[in-house]
């Protein structure tokens, strides 16, 4: 078999099965469900590099293969996972389309970026990295989730304005060269687990008639609104 198989690339494929079964829960009209996977898939990739750094036997070709296989899933995850969800939540007309599809390119740029400074900062420095430049894909899986948890609390149509609007700037800030301290991952995977705890919580009260969701024929006649 082809492949490197070992504990360090677990938590890829589980970040990647989320996302896949997320994708299919967004298309049924349940984002509640689709933002939960997508949450958890961010917790999974706060994990992965943490993991893979506890095998220290790891092969130059195991290193490259992780560096691959993480950007390969994150361009699942993070970059086509997050745009079926909005598309599905009525970002489906041309200007919604055409925002997708900036916000997907400039995913995909950004990490074949990360990939080719990767494998170069890997053999020259192979400390970890004190810094990020621009904002890394994942956080994609953080905003998007809080910004459904407060989307609850507005109309619809303001919703799918803060919805384009969150989509554009996610976009300009993968591509922009600017330099953030790179937070304890620890902290990072606690904010992702407390999101996820909120929008379960978020779930069961709605299961229950407390909330009330977004559900799909409200985005998509917003978005009518919106596009005039």
């Amino acid at each position: 078999m082809i492949g490197f198989y070992d504990y360090t690339v677990i938590t890829s494929f589980l970040g990647i099965i989320s996302a896949v079964i997320g994708m299919t829960e967004a298309c049924n009209g349940n984002f509640l469900i689709a933002i939960i996977c997508l949450a958890f898939s961010g917790m999974c990739d706060t994990l992965d590099g943490k993991i893979a750094r506890t095998k220290k036997n790891r092969t130059d070709d195991e290193k490259a293969f992780g560096i691959q296989l993480d950007s390969l899933c994150d361009v699942v995850c993070f970059g086509v996972f997050p745009v079926v969800i909005a598309y599905n939540m009525g970002m489906n007309k041309p200007l919604g389309i055409a925002v997708l599809c900036m916000f997907l390119v400039c995913g995909v740029i950004r990490l074949a970026y990360f990939n080719v400074m990767e494998e170069k900062r890997v053999v020259q420095s192979p400390e970890s990295k004190k810094v990020y430049h621009g904002v890394p894909i994942t956080t994609i899986s953080v905003s998007l989730s809080l910004m459904y948890v407060v989307g609850i609390l507005i109309p619809p149509t303001a919703f799918m304005i803060v919805l384009h609007a969150l989509f554009i700037l996610q976009a300009i800030l993968y591509i922009v060269n600017i330099k953030i301290p790179k937070p304890n991952m620890w902290i990072i995977f606690a904010i992702v687990l407390v999101v996820i705890i909120l929008l379960v919580v978020i779930l069961v009260l709605a299961k229950m008639g407390i909330v009330q969701t977004h559900n799909i024929g409200e985005t998509a006649n917003a978005l009518t609104v919106l596009a005039g």
